[in-house]
């Protein structure tokens, strides 16, 4: 099990008849405390805050086991090489999850969709899932394991059009929510992405809790973080970083899909 944060271990020992560490949780109610399992699946390449933003907010829900899952325990590393351990295989992972949780990638997000173990295990995992979710690319592997068909979803900006040739619906917000399908666009919308899952999970005051702890509160200096509100030179330069990425990611979406049971 992923360590939790002091929040989450407060709440914890609070239910148990541990020693309570130095934090008083007596005016937090009881129904806050439920027995969530979590599963964060991590592979080759995968963008290292599109994993810890949601992350963080997960590790602070009281009573919950947080899994950050891959096919083998050995060491994962991200797409700007911080490294992560998984502590749970495919097969260790439970059956029935409360979350399942797909981060995003940039060219890890084809090895990802050509690994048929690790698509066989989102579409056996997310058809039982009580959420299933993503950030960033990752609803591209959702839809390519077949778990958004006639949803509505977003993604980043770089693969929104590549959503609704593999059976989603696009709408490019920053976090999408159909039925028990929340989705998050890219990298940063991570943190909205975990707060919003806070609020399902628990109630609107935990989740203003968990974001006064963090002390989210963006002040971000430049208005460049959508193509609408990026000076037009800055845009037209990143998406032409891009060449082909919708259709490569199309492509290895529809393989993928065949390819499953």
């Amino acid at each position: 099990m992923h360590k939790t944060t002091a929040f989450a271990a407060a709440g914890r020992a609070a239910a148990s008849e541990e020693a309570p560490p130095a934090h008083d949780m007596s005016a937090f109610p009881t129904e806050w405390t439920k027995p969530d399992r979590i599963a964060m699946l991590a592979y080759h390449g995968f963008t290292a805050l599109d994993l810890a933003g949601p992350q963080y907010m997960f590790a602070n829900l009281m009573g919950a086991t947080v899994h950050v899952v891959a096919r083998t325990r050995e060491p994962v590393r991200s797409d700007t090489g911080l490294t992560i351990v998984p502590d749970a295989t495919f097969d260790e992972t439970p059956a029935k999850l409360t979350v399942l949780f797909v981060p995003g990638s940039g060219s890890g997000l084809f090895g990802a969709l050509e690994d048929a173990e690790t698509m066989r295990f989102l579409a056996d995992r997310g058809a039982r899932a009580d959420w299933v979710t993503s950030v960033c690319t990752g609803s591209v592997l959702l839809a390519a394991a077949g778990l958004l068909d006639g949803y509505r979803a977003t993604s980043h900006w770089v693969t929104e059009a590549a959503l609704e040739p593999l059976g989603a619906v696009l709408e490019p917000e920053r976090v999408v929510i159909d039925w028990n399908r929340i989705t998050g666009a890219g990298v940063t919308a991570g943190v909205d992405f975990g707060l919003k899952m806070l609020e399902l999970l628990r109630d609107r005051d935990y989740a203003m809790a968990i974001q006064l702890l963090a002390q989210y509160d963006p002040a971000p200096p430049f208005d460049a973080g959508s193509l609408a509100s990026a000076p037009p030179h800055v845009s037209g330069m990143m998406q032409a970083m891009f060449p082909g990425f919708v259709r490569r990611a199309v492509d290895a979406g529809r393989a993928a899909r065949a390819a499953l049971p």
